[in-house]
């Protein structure tokens, strides 16, 4: 069916041959969907949060993204210590419980370093290794980055976004970001690019960005895509927080049929990973779809 391949974490492998589902763990008291979730009083419940991951992993996630800096529109900075105090005991615990994958959502140097020393194997960066030592953090680690495009910084990043061609302004910053990686020593092939629905971009921009996909899928890279209960889902459905379950699985799943479908047409080894807070949801919608395309497939030939 597919013809993707494997990315290489550190010690583990992700399975590429189909899209792989990364599920949520915010470990922030203020994230847009489930800030707080994981807290009792001030502290994080180290209980609590490896609840969530075993259940994701039971619903069928390939990997973890923990995370210890909001970004939601509007967001306000926090310290080196704050998320390091916040994604640290969360990283440690998560891979001393359960033989999984592990992607850290950070742009902080220092929580790179010391994430990759605790178990992570994924560096997942909104700001594409631009902050100070970031890039040296993420090369000296080994592992694979994901590089993210955000118009502005998460407190005004959704005042206003502008672009002449989004499209093409974000290609080309991914781009120059690949090349500034490669430059540093990071592998190619190690590389994934994730457009930033939702960071500083209005609705129709995210539209213009996922009719496109095609021209992301043609630079050969793996991408990560996360829509999962943003505001455009909301304004597309005209619906809060609360109920924006089903309209994040079908743009998920609408997404990885245009993303596959490019790959066959082009012959692309690349892959794709969708980040989803709803994990049982979207592996559902992941199979059916999956197991109607392979049957289509032998049933042509």
């Amino acid at each position: 069916m597919s013809r993707a391949k494997t990315l290489t974490c550190g010690s583990k492998t992700l399975d590429l041959s189909r899209p792989a589902v990364m599920g949520i763990l915010n470990v922030t008291p203020d994230s847009f969907s489930d800030g707080g979730r994981l807290y009792a009083g001030e502290q994080i419940d180290l209980d609590k949060t490896l609840q969530s991951v075993e259940s994701m992993l039971e619903q069928g996630a390939d990997i973890i993204d923990i995370g210890g800096e909001s970004t939601r529109p509007g967001a306000s900075p926090v310290s080196v210590q704050q998320e390091l105090d916040r994604v640290l005991p969360a990283v440690q615990a998560v891979n001393s419980r359960f033989d999984t994958l592990i992607s850290v959502d950070t742009s902080t140097a220092e929580v790179i370093a010391e994430a990759s020393h605790a178990g992570a194997n994924l560096i997942n960066d909104v700001r594409a290794l631009q902050r100070p030592g970031a890039l040296e953090a993420a090369a000296v680690s080994g592992l694979p980055v994901c590089l993210m495009h955000m118009q502005n910084q998460p407190d005004t990043m959704q005042a206003n976004p502008s672009y002449i061609d989004v499209v093409s302004e974000v290609l080309e910053f991914l781009q120059q970001r690949k090349q500034v990686c490669v430059d540093a020593g990071i592998s190619s092939d190690q590389i994934l690019l994730d457009p930033g629905f939702g960071f500083g971009k209005t609705l129709r921009h995210n539209l213009a960005l996922n009719t496109a996909l095609d021209r992301f899928v043609d630079t050969g890279h793996s991408l990560l895509l996360g829509v999962s209960r943003k505001s455009m889902i909301g304004q597309l459905i005209n619906s809060n927080m609360d109920n924006r379950l089903v309209g994040s699985v079908i743009m998920a799943l609408l997404m990885a049929q245009s993303v596959a479908a490019r790959q066959a047409q082009v012959n692309s080894h690349s892959g794709l990973i969708l980040r989803v807070h709803d994990v049982l949801e979207t592996v559902q919608a992941l199979t059916i779809w999956q197991a109607t395309r392979a049957f289509k497939e032998e049933d042509n030939q």
